[in-house]
Formats: C-alpha cells, structure tokens, sequence
C-alpha cells in the first residue's frame, strides 16, 4: 500500500478476487482468515459489494460473486451468451426443444441465452431475460443439486409442469467455471424427457463450461 492507494478498495477487490477464485463461496470466517481482518471489516466489505450487486451470499450465508459483476463490462454478458450459443444451436437442433443457458442473479434464474430448434413445427417459447426461483424449474434446481453435489457431478435435472403446464424441462449445472453458477437445459412439451436428451443436456453443459474457462 502507497499514500495514493485506498486500504478499504484494496480489501473490496480483494474480497471479489477471492470469492472469484472459489466454486462454492466463502464464509465470512474464511475471508476475514485469508485477509487478515476481523469479522467487522468482512461484513462491512460484504455489505458494500452487495449494495452494488457485485457480491450475495446465499441462505447458508457463504459469500459468492453476483452479476453485477458483469455488468461491470457492457460487453462481458453478450460475450458469455456469445460463448454458449454454439452449443446451445446443436442442443435445440439435435433435440428438438428450445435449449437455455441460465445464471444465478441473487436468489433467482435468469435465462441469459436461448435457442430454439428450427425443423420443429411448435416448441415451448422461452425468452431471454426470463426469470424464476431457483428452486422452481429444471434449470435453477440442477444448479440447487450442484451446490449439494459439491466436488460431486449431479448430472442432469428433471421437472414437469413447474414453470409451463404441459411442458418438461432438463438441466444440468455448468462446472468447473469459477465465480459463476448457472446451467444449461432444454424444455419441450411432453410431459417426460427421454434419457438421450438428459444425457445430451449434460454434455451441452460440459461444452459451454469449456467455452466460459
């Protein structure tokens, strides 16, 4: 630290590059040992983050980096639907359902990219910017299953009806990106998903967390 630098910036970038750098949180136990601060400054730092978004921590109370962070860059959201889109075309089509990547924002999924098969003649609309709790949907519970699985693959999620009467949905966590947590799934109208679609899903998955490393 020099006379010209900020200790309290210092300890908030830092706080960011430490939550972007876990796949799962911390606590704020954990934090105030890797900075070498008390409890006091972590909440204080925690506190701020979240106002601006750039930081939330779940009902468990571990720390995670939140969207604002992409926002931060106007370019960093179109550049991770960028990423994903080709992997998300070969899903639709390969299934013929319309595929999604969602994200976490705060306690809720947000559909962030969506693409839809173009030899089918009808498939569930299902719009960008679309949100829903996370414990509602194929795509927002495989992300839910993920935080359980922990070191673990959950593999893919199965609902029906949950968000679309009618309608089933699969989903599979995207792994292995770190400081982000979302999935990857398809919703079709019927009302099971066969097996070779939920392993596809998975796959999909696999191919857009690559794309985001």
């Amino acid at each position: 630290m020099t006379a010209e630098t900020s200790q309290t910036l210092d300890r908030g970038l830092r706080v960011l590059k430490l939550l972007a750098d876990t796949d799962h949180g911390l606590t704020v136990t954990e934090l105030s040992t890797r900075l070498g601060v008390n409890r006091t400054v972590v909440y204080r730092l925690l506190a701020t983050l979240e106002q601006h978004a750039l930081v939330r921590r779940d009902l468990g109370g571990r720390a995670r980096v939140g969207l604002g962070v992409l926002r931060l860059g106007r370019q960093v959201h179109p550049l991770v639907r960028e990423a994903a889109l080709p992997a998300l075309r070969s899903l639709a089509e390969d299934v013929g359902a319309t595929a999604h990547l969602t994200l976490v924002d705060g306690t809720e999924a947000l559909a962030v990219a969506v693409v839809e098969p173009t030899w089918t003649d009808y498939h569930v609309a299902y719009r960008t910017g679309f949100r829903h709790a996370l414990d509602q949907g194929a795509a927002g519970r495989a992300i839910l299953a993920a935080r359980q699985a922990m070191a673990k693959d959950p593999g893919y999620t199965l609902t029906y009806g949950e968000l679309e009467a009618g309608a089933s949905g699969a989903a599979a966590p995207l792994l292995g990106v770190s400081g982000v947590e979302g999935s990857v799934g398809v919703v079709m109208l019927s009302d099971t998903v066969p097996e070779e679609v939920g392993t596809r899903v998975v796959d999909a998955a696999r191919e857009v967390a690559q794309a985001l490393r």
